[in-house]
């Protein structure tokens, strides 16, 4: 489901990320100017993710990823269908992976990183209608299985 979510975490006490904000629409990556391939395409610009991992928020996450998700992505490094999670919150910023989670369809069209997952992986992966706080829910479980503290 979460094909390529992933994102940087850590730091002091908060750190700030471009996630729950206004983003920038229209083009492609490589062809419009504004757009910030560090966030994708979607809502999210500035996010503000704690130093540590809010455990009922992965545990949240945990859930639906087991709904949605572990069909088609292992929590590995494997790809199953879909890529595997491990390591995918130091790939991606935060903004990045709620952008694709929660604007799939605009992400694979637009984002060269999501277009680039596609040609490996070879299947899109489908819209799951996520809402924006299961989609905060699954990332803060990425952020637990990657070993965030």
């Amino acid at each position: 489901m979460v094909a390529a979510c992933m994102a940087a975490c850590g730091g002091a006490a908060e750190k700030k990320e471009a996630g729950s904000g206004s983003a920038e629409s229209g083009g492609t990556g490589a062809g419009n100017p504004s757009y910030d391939p560090e966030k994708g395409e979607g809502k999210f610009s500035d996010v503000v993710i704690p130093a540590t991992i809010d455990l009922a928020l992965a545990a949240t996450g945990e859930k639906i990823y087991q709904v949605k998700c572990n069909s088609c992505h292992k929590l590995s490094g494997e790809k199953l269908v879909g890529p595997g999670w491990q390591g995918v919150t130091s790939r991606h910023t935060a903004p990045w992976i709620l952008n694709f989670v929660t604007n799939t369809d605009a992400m694979l069209d637009k984002d060269p990183k999501a277009q680039a997952q596609l040609e490996i992986c070879l299947v899109r992966m489908p819209n799951q209608n996520v809402s924006d706080a299961d989609a905060r829910n699954i990332y803060e479980f990425m952020r637990k299985n990657d070993g965030s503290k």
